[in-house]
């Protein structure tokens, strides 16, 4: 008996919108050959900020192995909702995660939680602009640096953002305890776990980066959205044809 002799009826399933997996969509014969692009976003504006520091060693590992990468620093970047989409940091950031292919949240943890700063950068980023969504199927690595013990409060709620903004935030993360005993007089980071930690999550990032980028629309294609969008099709034909 084939297969197809075997398959159960599917009666909620609307036929044309289900679709078998199409493996040659996820093994590319020519997959991209340039730098992954990585854009990194780290929550202080202090004038020494340990976030901004391990972001700056993350961007280092980074472009050792071989990424190009672009740090969005928040300085002047309005509240949301307190300026104009035009204003110049919201373009900037907003034209940076267009670019980038792969993105690094570094936040301190305040209060338990992420800082206002790094989420203000984070709600800054629409979900959807006209027809991109400009965070769907991109790669996320979660980093977070504290003044006191080790804590995941910030990695963990940034994890959640990931998922809601769709983008595929890989297994591995960071988090330094005690950030002030982790760097020298010249801002450089002491060999150390943690150290070790943020390599193992750059190296991990750029894998991830790699495997994803030139499929990742056909990663995140949904049924249900398939499905919606031909209704709306088929709601705006009929619309002009009673016109």
């Amino acid at each position: 008996m084939s297969v197809e002799a075997i398959k159960p009826p599917m009666p909620a399933l609307q036929a044309a919108h289900w679709h078998a997996i199409d493996r040659a969509r996820l093994f590319p014969a020519e997959p991209s050959a340039h730098a992954p692009r990585i854009l990194l976003l780290y929550g202080s504006v202090r004038p020494r900020s340990f976030s901004r520091l391990v972001t700056l060693e993350a961007e280092r590992l980074l472009r050792d192995l071989g990424a190009e990468t672009r740090v969005f620093h928040a300085n002047g970047l309005p509240l949301p909702d307190d300026a104009p989409e035009s204003h110049p940091k919201v373009a900037e950031l907003r034209e940076a995660v267009q670019w980038a292919e792969g993105m690094v949240w570094c936040s301190p943890e305040r209060h338990g939680a992420m800082t206002a700063t790094m989420k203000a950068q984070i709600d800054w980023i629409p979900l959807a602009l006209g027809a991109v969504r400009p965070t769907q199927g991109k790669t996320l690595a979660v980093m977070q640096v504290s003044g006191g013990s080790q804590s995941f409060n910030a990695v963990n709620q940034m994890r959640v953002l990931g998922r809601w903004m769709r983008m595929l935030t890989i297994p591995n993360q960071s988090s330094v305890a005690k950030a002030y005993q982790e760097f020298g007089d010249d801002d450089r980071m002491k060999p150390s776990a943690y150290y070790d930690r943020v390599a193992d999550v750059m190296e991990e990032l750029f894998k991830f980066t790699l495997l994803t980028r030139d499929v990742s629309p056909y990663l995140v294609d949904r049924y249900s959205e398939r499905k919606e969008s031909a209704e709306a099709l088929e709601r705006r034909v009929e619309l002009r044809r009673s016109a």
